[in-house]
């Protein structure tokens, strides 16, 4: 279990470049951080501001160029690629905007096999539980090209969630559908992170969606420029 007295996550100096010589692009340029377990923290910005790669630094999807980040008490910066996705698993999920489900999977396959591939024993009455409280127990043996986009993205969630993450991530979780559907996926991510008792970190360029979180950190060319209280009246 994560200590609730120290932050989930711990990020010093972090910067990201690509490239090199004349055409190197500094991305992040020296992000201090910190993340107290069960915060819903907003990363909100315009399009290029660094918000994106920032999110993918934090969840190891991306290793950072510099600096120091640990995560639910992993050393992101000490591992290569194989052990950001070992130190991903069981600690943090992911909710992208594309759905990212497997199309020859049925949706119960889709939360499953994750799960079978971690080693979970109970792996399918796990994710057919995570479906039921998504809404969609009803269509657990249904493809992707069967389910609206709404309901794709609700699969995608129960994935992410199905593995009792410490931390969830959402890259623009609504930006792939249309406002009814936005809303109703953004009311679910809120209340099944919180019965969670998850870390919630959302990208997002949509003041409202940012609003419902309790902190907002603005991002602009790669540095944080401001964080404060989210104005939940908003």
């Amino acid at each position: 279990m994560t200590n609730t007295t120290s932050p989930v996550i711990a990020a010093s100096a972090l910067t990201l470049s690509l490239g090199s010589g004349e055409a190197r692009v500094e991305i992040l340029r020296g992000i201090d951080l910190t993340v107290m377990q069960g915060e819903k923290l907003a990363l909100l910005g315009p399009s290029g501001s660094g918000k994106s790669s920032l999110l993918a630094i934090l969840s190891g999807l991306e290793r950072a160029s510099g600096g120091t980040l640990n995560v639910a008490g992993a050393d992101f910066t000490s591992l290569d690629e194989d052990g950001l996705a070992a130190a991903r698993r069981g600690r943090i999920g992911i909710v992208l905007q594309a759905f990212h489900l497997l199309p020859t999977m049925t949706a119960l396959e889709n939360v499953a096999t994750p799960l079978e591939l971690a080693g979970m024993a109970d792996a399918m009455a796990r994710a057919e539980a995570e479906l039921v409280a998504v809404g969609l127990g009803h269509r657990l043996h249904h493809y992707p090209a069967q389910l609206s986009g709404g309901e794709q993205q609700r699969v995608a969630i129960a994935r992410a969630l199905a593995p009792k993450p410490a931390i969830l991530f959402a890259d623009e979780p609504t930006g792939n559908l249309d406002h009814a559907n936005g809303d109703a996926v953004a009311d679910l991510l809120f209340a099944r992170a919180s019965e969670a008792g998850a870390t919630f970190i959302m990208v997002t360029h949509d003041e409202a969606l940012a609003a419902r979180c309790g902190r907002i950190v603005r991002l602009a060319d790669g540095q944080i420029v401001s964080d404060a209280v989210a104005d939940m009246s908003a």
